[in-house]
């Protein structure tokens, strides 16, 4: 009685009952029979038919009690639908279509499925990684279907590498709720048209910001999709700019003056890139003796420390004088890698300086994708792009899953 109590707390069983349960050597069955004060209903559209036959019983897997599994075993009836003017099974409310699990199972499977990967959660409960897969597919499309983005407001724009080869999968974070909104494969135009496609127009128009890097179709495709939003430069993509012109003047300088220089600069790579206040002490003291020779990197040094004051300000006016002046400066260095930078700085003021009206940036996005990439070592990669946006989705995007007794996250 006990056991039947048990099933009936966590079956769906709205019209129908639990005859008995009984143990054999593959674990505890479930005998379900219809309640005959319940008109059946057809498996396609749920409307109400009249009884033709009784199918032969099918069994469907439930979710493990205490480590031993249960399965449900019903002989599902057929139906005429006057709707869909046909004959169908009868809607059974554990299960979908003609699947061998229930519905409460697949939930579970995905709960897990958030925390382990997927094979470790098929070995869990014995069963395929393509029923896991499944189930994670239908609790995602379950998730995108029921999510709220009425509160989309500020999105960060960036690419991370699936495989080696560049294969790259674009992402799109929630800024404020620091959430997955949408994942594409590529890093083109289109990739970034089929996300504003998916989002609509309503959600597009109240985009208030958007934040990328300088990646030309990404700017374009913004421009054009959502020109009432602040597109802003992320800084950390512009320091990163900035990191790779100082290290380039470094090399540069080493191969210009040979050996000798190579011997001098020798484990310095770091003590030009780091923040004064990150240097160790044996660092700080190498730095000195450095700054009293006329190295070409040691004005690089000094530009990057300069530049480090320009987000420093709070009102874009005062920022545009200041960079302006920096501009000078490194244009007039006669460092070619530190003027490159400049000259992108310039072509791109108007929407770095929009960091100073919306100040946002991508360091919620840096931090999401370490998430994104821990996924994928944690499964030790997908052979599919598909497979991989998924479990993206499944494990960042939030999506609400269907509630169940045995849903717990």
């Amino acid at each position: 009685m006990l056991l039947e109590s048990l099933v009936k707390a966590t079956v769906e069983l709205q019209g129908f009952r639990v005859v008995t349960v009984t143990g054999d050597a593959r674990g505890l069955v479930a005998e379900l029979a219809p309640d005959r004060r319940v008109v059946p209903r057809c498996g396609q559209c749920g409307t109400r038919g009249t009884y033709r036959d009784t199918r032969p019983a099918r069994r469907f897997r439930h979710v493990p009690l205490w480590g031993i599994p249960v399965v449900l075993r019903y002989a599902p009836r057929r139906v005429g639908c006057p709707r869909c003017a046909g004959v169908h099974v009868e809607s059974m409310p554990w299960v979908r279509g003609k699947q061998q699990m229930t519905h409460a199972l697949l939930v579970t499977l995905a709960t897990w499925a958030r925390a382990l990967p997927w094979v470790q959660v098929a070995r869990l409960f014995q069963c395929s990684w393509g029923t896991v897969a499944t189930a994670v597919e239908e609790a995602v499309a379950f998730g995108l279907a029921h999510r709220d983005l009425d509160q989309l407001t500020h999105i960060g724009i960036d690419e991370i590498s699936r495989k080696r080869g560049h294969v790259y999968v674009t992402n799109v974070y929630d800024l404020v709720h620091k959430r997955l909104v949408w994942s594409g494969e590529g890093r083109t135009m289109d990739t970034l048209h089929a996300f504003f496609d998916v989002l609509g127009p309503q959600h597009t128009t109240a985009l208030e910001g958007i934040c990328c890097d300088m990646w030309q179709p990404y700017i374009a495709v913004v421009q054009v999709r959502a020109p009432q939003a602040v597109l802003v430069f992320d800084k950390f993509h512009i320091v990163s700019h900035l990191m790779q012109a100082v290290d380039q003047v470094r090399r540069d300088e080493i191969r210009e003056k040979g050996p000798a220089q190579k011997a001098l600069m020798h484990k310095t790579r770091f003590i030009w890139l780091k923040n004064p206040w990150n240097l160790t002490e044996a660092q700080h003291r190498r730095l000195g003796e450095l700054e009293h020779l006329n190295l070409k990197i040691n004005r690089a040094y000094l530009l990057k420390e300069l530049f480090a004051h320009f987000w420093t300000y709070r009102h874009a006016g005062w920022a545009k004088r200041y960079l302006k002046r920096w501009f000078w400066w490194a244009t007039h260095a006669r460092l070619p890698p530190l003027r490159d930078f400049a000259w992108m700085l310039r072509r791109h003021e108007r929407d770095i300086l929009n960091y100073f009206r919306t100040p946002i940036d991508n360091g919620t996005v840096e931090g999401l994708n370490n998430k994104a990439k821990l996924i994928i070592h944690r499964a030790y990669g997908f052979r599919t792009a598909a497979n991989y946006i998924r479990n993206l989705y499944h494990c960042m995007a939030d999506l609400p899953l269907p509630q169940t007794v045995h849903t717990f996250v």
